[in-house]
């Protein structure tokens, strides 16, 4: 395995560091509970046969962070904080008085990172104590450890406040990464692992040249542990070559993201090196086809030095096991494989390559009679969608042009200058989910759940209506998650019990299924939003999730164009537009924070992704009439880089994060010309902090350099789901106040 999640099985560890916060345990306490998480796991990947285990991929919060850690690059501004764990997490989510590290999106995938600050002040320097006190304690379990690292390349180009060349600390950066691996060296480790996932992206012929360098002088050290170079989540494309020239005895890639079996023949160099096959597939949950594995690992032994085999990543992006889900339903469950049956699956394939198929009989049985029932499974097609779709001419991606709608909205709404809003959720306290809870096991009745929900949706409305919000929100109390609840009302999901993912610190989701063609059965929000409109005047947004969004933060399947899936959950949410503008509803929120977040890694594939993300957002969105006011919500992304397609979804109103970023989003946005409605978010709600009127003040003053006042709206970064109620009432206030003041 590359690498292995840390939040625990039952989300321990999550629950350890929300007690840690909250000071009902000490940090002994806590990290007694990392220890016993890191050794339950590592004995468990040896035991299961596994020839190395790795160390190094357990944190309290990121790795990314624990990078920036392990070179002195935290950012000054957390110096002053005497305790090292408490420094940490204040990097890592802020207190009272210190803003945290901006956080984004890890290449692709739903798991958000926390960006290093390097600036001209940073001075890099090792600290090794963590990564070798992990070392020795698998070491001392007589496990065959392997450390890893985020390798230098990816560090420093995923970092911020480095001028044009983010690669030109490396001299200064190098001479620690070869201290560390002697220090590994001494301490007894034989391999150490650095990923590399920077290089399956479009790199230059200078960086492509500074790769060949880097690993030149890193492997040139006699004192050091062997080296694998990991890369994932794409192909390395011209990098592949360049690293194999290198001393490094061995690299990893990802043969089910874009390697081929003929990408390794064409380099020479790798018949003297170990390959690290990635043919299990460590970001989604379906079960290994073992003939289509075995058919290229047995291509590989020839043009390859050695080869083990291994998952395609870090299991970090998947559930735990399947024994957490017995009540899934069997067929499909027949069709997954979680964390341990993926490491059970590079077992079997590596006993089958190792010792002959004869070996693993009764397992390759097993795999191949859950693969030929998956493909015969009359769930997977509907055709009345399908027919629906093909119905569609283009005129239903269409609206009315912005200044024929615009004038209509104005007049419906009347709103002032500067409307105040929030995303959409409100904090799910402890009584919310105890309330979920006890509707799913029976002990109170789904009209008793209904009936406390419409008390917390009355609360919050009234909340809203004292802080003098201009635009309300029902609070979305009954939601389990912006995704799955929506997951839970269309065919062609399923929802896991206990399928807990990490997305970022302690925020963990279960990501949905998507094993079928999509239909909404019946109306899914219209009920909650109808109720909340008629206890106010003002108007209260319809909440939605977007069709890529909910394909981002599901488990997809594997056997047709995520085109063509987002096209049946945008014409499923297409159909809750309609019937939330009957209702009477005049204001439309379709979230799709996740836009960014698929955007392919390498440029020449990102166009095609666009055009089908953006008609999939229009095809939602476009049922209406003009007179009913489209928002949109994008959060946590590098936004630069599709600032064209934000545009092309043509909402009415986008709010965009903007705080951690100090508002730069902005002038991408004028750049593309975009022109209308902007909320960028004026406070970060990850951060516990209550942000003052002053500084909320000068984020609005600061927007206006970019915005005029008629576009510019006031609104947190994202959702208060996370956050308690006394910090949001008292930051809502400060944030009503700033726009006040502007005024």
């Amino acid at each position: 395995m590359l690498g292995i999640p840390r939040i625990g099985p039952r989300r321990e560890l999550k629950k350890a560091i929300e007690s840690y916060w909250a000071g009902r345990i000490d940090a002994e306490s806590l990290h007694a509970v990392g220890r016993e998480l890191r050794q339950s796991q590592l004995t468990g990947l040896y035991a299961a046969g596994l020839d190395s285990v790795p160390v190094g991929t357990f944190s309290y919060y990121d790795q990314m962070l624990d990078t920036a850690v392990l070179f002195g690059a935290l950012p000054p501004r957390v110096a002053a904080i005497a305790d090292p764990l408490d420094r940490y997490f204040a990097a890592a989510r802020g207190t009272e008085t210190v803003a945290p590290l901006e956080m984004t999106k890890w290449f692709d995938t739903n798991y958000h990172y926390l960006v290093p600050e390097i600036g001209p002040e940073t001075e890099f320097s090792l600290h090794p104590e963590k990564l070798l006190g992990e070392l020795k304690e698998a070491l001392d379990l007589g496990l065959p450890a392997r450390p890893v690292v985020i390798g230098p390349l990816t560090f420093l180009k995923l970092a911020k406040g480095i001028d044009q060349d983010p690669l030109r600390r490396l001299a200064e950066l190098l001479p620690l990464y070869r201290e560390l691996l002697r220090g590994l060296a001494e301490a007894g480790a034989q391999w150490v692992q650095l990923d590399e996932p920077v290089l399956v992206t479009d790199l230059t012929a200078d960086e492509l040249a500074v790769v060949g360098n880097v690993y030149t002088e890193l492997a040139s050290a006699s004192d050091r542990p062997a080296l694998v170079v990991a890369t994932y989540f794409g192909r390395p494309g011209p990098a592949l070559p360049v690293l194999a020239s290198t001393p490094v005895e061995a690299v990893a890639l990802d043969f089910t993201a874009g390697t081929t079996v003929d990408d390794i023949v064409a380099v020479a160099a790798l018949r003297d090196k170990l390959v690290v096959a990635g043919v299990v597939d460590g970001r989604n949950i379906w079960r290994t086809d073992p003939d289509q594995a075995l058919t290229t690992l047995a291509t590989l032994l020839g043009s390859t030095g050695a080869l083990v085999v291994s998952s395609s990543c870090s299991l970090l992006h998947v559930p735990y096991s399947l024994d957490a889900e017995p009540e899934l339903d069997a067929a499909l469950r027949s069709w997954l494989a979680f964390g341990d049956e993926k490491v059970a699956e590079v077992r079997m394939l590596a006993t089958a390559l190792h010792s002959g198929t004869d070996a693993v009989t009764d397992e390759l049985t097993v795999a191949r009679a859950a693969l030929a029932s998956r493909w015969a499974d009359g769930r997977l097609r509907d055709d009345t969608v399908r027919a629906r779709l093909s119905a569609l001419g283009p005129e239903a991606l269409n609206r009315a042009p912005a200044s024929k709608r615009l004038p209509l909205q104005r007049d419906r709404l009347d709103l002032p200058l500067l409307p105040t809003t929030t995303i959409g959720s409100f904090p799910q306290t402890p009584a919310i989910r105890k309330d979920r809870a006890a509707m799913v096991k029976g002990t109170i009745t789904p009209e008793q759940y209904r009936e406390r929900m419409r008390a917390e949706i009355a609360e919050v409305i009234a909340l809203q209506e004292k802080l003098g919000l201009d635009v309300l929100v029902h609070g979305e109390p009954e939601r389990n998650d912006m995704v799955q609840y929506f997951a839970e009302q269309l065919d062609g999901f399923a929802a896991t019990a206990n399928g807990w993912v990490q997305s970022y610190g302690t925020r963990c989701v279960r990501p949905p299924i998507l094993f079928g063609d999509v239909a909404r059965r019946a109306p899914m929000t219209v009920e909650w939003i109808e109720y909340a409109q008629s206890l106010t005047d003002k108007p209260v947004k319809g909440m939605l999730t977007g069709p890529v969004t909910i394909l981002a933060w599901s488990f997809v399947r594997d056997d047709q164009p995520l085109a063509d899936s987002a096209r049946q959950v945008a014409l499923a949410i297409r159909d809750e537009t309609v019937d939330l503008q009957a209702a009477g509803i005049r204001i439309i929120q379709v979230d799709e924070p996740a836009l960014r977040e698929l955007l392919p890694l390498r440029t020449e594939q990102q166009q095609h992704y666009l055009d089908w993300a953006v008609a999939a957002f229009r095809l939602a969105t476009s049922g209406i009439s003009d007179a009913t006011q489209i928002h949109t919500h994008l959060c946590y992304s590098e936004f630069g880089e599709v600032i064209d397609a934000i545009a092309a979804l043509d909402a009415d109103v986008t709010s965009i994060e903007a705080a951690r970023s100090h508002m730069e989003v902005l002038d991408d946005l004028n750049a593309a010309g975009f022109a209308l409605g902007i909320g960028p978010g004026v406070y970060d709600i990850h951060s516990p902090r209550v942000p003052s009127v002053e500084e909320m003040e000068r984020s609005l003053r600061a927007a206006l350099k970019a915005v005029p006042a008629e576009r510019l709206w006031v609104n947190p970064d994202c959702g208060l789901k996370t956050r308690g109620p006394v910090e949001v009432e008292a930051s809502l206030r400060n944030m009503r106040a700033a726009a006040d003041a502007v005024r």
